[in-house]
């Protein structure tokens, strides 16, 4: 009898206990993988952090203070309603599309390893490229969720959102930035399809991006290096397939557990930009294929509990929006983690979360907070609890829940039942026979009422 009594209170226990809403999830693993970047930062940075600055924490607190930036963002954009981002979308998308105008004028733009992607001063700087993939999310799903709410042709979607992803993405092959491009286009391609666009057309404007990136790989002498490096990293180990070579060597020596934070050999100038697109290699090197595993689990939740959170979404403009920012971090996400283990071409893209990146940091965190309120808005709280026994209902509601009570038969009507003559007993068959019954009578009054059956009434929902 106890044992019984105390499995009954544990399973109540189990029922009665708050299951964490997706924004909450979103948070969690937002900030897990934030803090696991710091940790490897400080340690993938301390050799050339002490070569430019003498000081082995320098890139590390840097990194501290973006990441600081971009909390703060997050959790205004998380407590903010996603739909009044709808406000700023034309804004926000012409002030980006001048900003990336302004990085291509000698002078203003801040011109580094070739390229020119940012503004700003000194170790300050923003990166606008990284801003419109935020601006194209909001505008594309502002202007779907519009166009269709007032019955707009598939052209009419298709048409302004292709320009200005076309426009947007020429000037940052412009700096030049091949991959930020591509995910400009990614970005595109899923609102598209998210909003119903035919197969049909989605492939035929994928081909076409394929072409145009095609084109734009090798028109230029150093990006035609890297496509056909990729293939056969190997053999051009001493140039194009270099940081390729390196990066594999990193991920191979780290093994079940790795060399130990902060015991990497890549770091020591073997391995350009270890702080930066190859931390994922660092991750690996120093600690081991379980926390490779580790970050891969990390980010599939992530982008799972994204889309989630888009589901869960009462409106159009928010499911579009929750898509097109999932797409776009599981994007960056799986090109670096592509280039790094070289399955893809080198280009760039930071690691989300996880990287040094400043101003994509900061943007990225922002992102994230928009899903965290697409999701609070649509669960309405940030915890949903299980389904409430009767007593917890009863507290709640103060009132008593509903209990069938079963008539008690008297002695009386059980020996009148009994005893009941056998002509009454032969009489019900007939009534039943005739239509002549209580139950009858009522049947025919209620079709009366209701009138003959139609065959276009409508089923009564369940």
């Amino acid at each position: 009898m106890a044992r019984s009594t105390a499995l009954r209170q544990r399973s109540r226990s189990n029922r009665e206990a708050p299951r964490l809403s997706t924004a909450t999830w979103l948070t969690l693993l937002v900030v897990a993988m934030c803090g696991v970047g710091v940790i490897i930062v400080f340690s993938a940075s301390s050799v050339i952090s002490m070569s430019l600055y003498g000081n082995a924490f320098s890139i590390g607190m840097k990194e501290v203070i973006w990441m600081v930036l971009g909390a703060i963002f997050f959790v205004i954009t998380s407590r903010t309603d996603y739909n009044r981002w709808r406000y700023f979308a034309v804004i926000g998308l012409v002030g980006t599309m001048g900003l990336l105008v302004m990085v291509l004028v000698p002078g203003v733009g801040v011109t580094s390893g070739g390229s020119s992607r940012w503004i700003g001063i000194s170790w300050i700087r923003i990166q606008p490229s990284e801003l419109m993939k935020l601006a194209l999310a909001i505008f594309g799903a502002d202007l779907i969720a519009r166009r269709q709410q007032e019955g707009c042709t598939n052209r009419q979607l298709i048409g302004p959102l292709a320009i200005v992803a076309g426009t947007a993405a020429a000037l940052v092959i412009k700096q030049p930035d091949l991959g930020t491009a591509m995910v400009l286009m990614v970005i595109t391609i899923t609102l598209l399809f998210a909003a119903g666009i035919p197969g049909v057309l989605l492939a035929k404007g994928i081909g076409v991006v394929t072409a145009l990136v095609t084109i734009a790989a090798f028109a230029m002498p150093y990006r035609r290096e890297r496509l056909l490096s990729f293939v056969d990293p190997g053999s051009k180990a001493d140039g194009s397939g270099y940081q390729v070579v390196q990066s594999l060597i990193g991920l191979g020596s780290g093994h079940l557990f790795g060399l130990g934070l902060g015991g990497s050999r890549e770091k020591w100038g073997l391995l350009p930009n270890a702080h930066t697109d190859f931390i994922f290699s660092i991750i690996g090197e120093e600690l081991g294929l379980i926390a490779v595993l580790g970050v891969l689990v990390l980010l599939s939740v992530f982008v799972f509990k994204g889309l989630k959170s888009a589901d869960l979404s009462s409106d159009r403009f928010g499911a579009l929006l929750g898509v097109s920012l999932v797409t776009w971090i599981a994007s960056e996400a799986l090109i670096n983690i592509g280039a790094v283990i070289g399955v893809l071409p080198v280009t760039g893209i930071p690691l989300p979360f996880i990287s040094f990146g400043g101003s994509s940091l900061v943007i990225t965190m922002a992102a994230a907070g928009m899903l965290v309120s697409i999701a609070r808005r649509g669960t309405e709280g940030t915890l949903a609890p299980a389904k409430a026994p009767r007593r917890a209902a009863k507290k709640a509601t103060g009132r008593k829940s509903p209990v069938r009570k079963t008539p008690a038969r008297s002695s009386t009507s059980s020996k009148a039942h009994t005893r009941t003559p056998a002509t009454a007993r032969s009489a019900a068959p007939r009534a039943r026979a005739s239509g002549t019954t209580p139950h009858a009578s009522r049947r025919r009054a209620t079709t009366a009422a209701r009138g003959p059956a139609s065959p276009f009434r409508q089923p009564r929902p369940k």
